[in-house]
C-alpha cells in the first residue's frame, strides 16, 4: 500500500529558516501500512507563501517524527489518538528552528485520507 495522508491542512507561519521568511506550514499525519507493518509520521513543512496562491512547498524546512511503527495495520482508534497530539508534535518538531505553525490561521481546509 502507498503512503496515505490521514490528516494534511495548511496553516500561516511565521519565522524565518535559513535566511528565508516562512509564511506557510503544510501540517500532515501520514500512514505507511504494507506487508502487515504500519507506521505513523507527523511532519511539517515550512513554506514562503509569498501570495494567496503560493503553496510551493520547498523542503529545506522540513521536520518529521515517526510517532509509531508495529506490526499491524491502520486503526481509526489509533489515528484519532495520534491527530490529538498532532499540534504538540509538530510544536515540538519547529521547536528551536524560528519558525512556527499559526494555528489560528488555516490557509485551507483540512483533508483527511
Amino acid at each position: 500500500m502507498a503512503v496515505i495522508d490521514v490528516y494534511e491542512q495548511y496553516f500561516a507561519a511565521e519565522g524565518e529558516f535559513n535566511g528565508v521568511a516562512r509564511r506557510g506550514a503544510l501540517v500532515l499525519l501520514a500512514a505507511d501500512s504494507s506487508a502487515g507493518h504500519v507506521s505513523y509520521e507527523a511532519a511539517v513543512s515550512f513554506f514562503p507563501h509569498c501570495s494567496d496562491e503560493d503553496f510551493a512547498v520547498s523542503y529545506d524546512a522540513y521536520f518529521s517524527q515517526t510517532l509509531y511503527s508495529a506490526p499491524g495495520r491502520r486503526s481509526k482508534k489509533r489515528e484519532a489518538m495520534l491527530l490529538e497530539r498532532l499540534r504538540e508534535t509538530v510544536d515540538g518538531l519547529a521547536a528551536g528552528t524560528g519558525v512556527r505553525v499559526m494555528w489560528n490561521a488555516p490557509l485551507r481546509e483540512a483533508r483527511r485520507g
